[in-house]
């Protein structure tokens, strides 16, 4: 397996994580009754921990949609080198690093960190066009 496709799978692991930690705190904060409904009715109050791993949990997702085909075309095209290597385990590590950012609420540090993840998608696209 290419390092993009380990990268991947790690960054899929990490977001079904955030995942788990999101139903977790939610199940605890609100009870089994909201979460297990349809929940066609106004969500309840939450806390401001829950709304933040709910949206770090959410740009965790659109983050992976992103690199997810990108790291793809380059494990699967044959095109790994030495900085398209790097790129995604920088995405990672700031995917990781996101978190407690977020979390944490640490401004403008979170919003940094995001644009390195960012950045990591971007260059590696281009590394795949040429």
């Amino acid at each position: 397996m290419t390092p993009e496709l380990t990268v991947l799978i790690l960054a899929v692991l990490l977001h079904l994580g955030l995942m788990v930690g999101y139903s977790i705190k939610a199940n605890t904060e609100l009870g089994p009754r909201y979460p297990l409904s349809p929940r066609d009715k106004t969500p309840p109050q939450i806390s401001t921990l829950l709304g933040r791993l709910q949206r770090a949990m959410n740009n965790s997702f659109e983050g992976l949609i992103l690199f997810a085909p990108v790291a793809l075309v380059v494990g699967l095209t044959g095109q790994t080198t030495a900085l398209t290597t790097a790129l995604a385990w920088i995405f990672l590590a700031a995917r990781i690093l996101y978190i407690p950012a977020y979390l944490q609420g640490w401004v403008p540090w979170r919003s940094y960190v995001w644009s390195v993840s960012f950045f990591a998608i971007l260059a590696l696209a281009i590394a795949a066009l040429i």
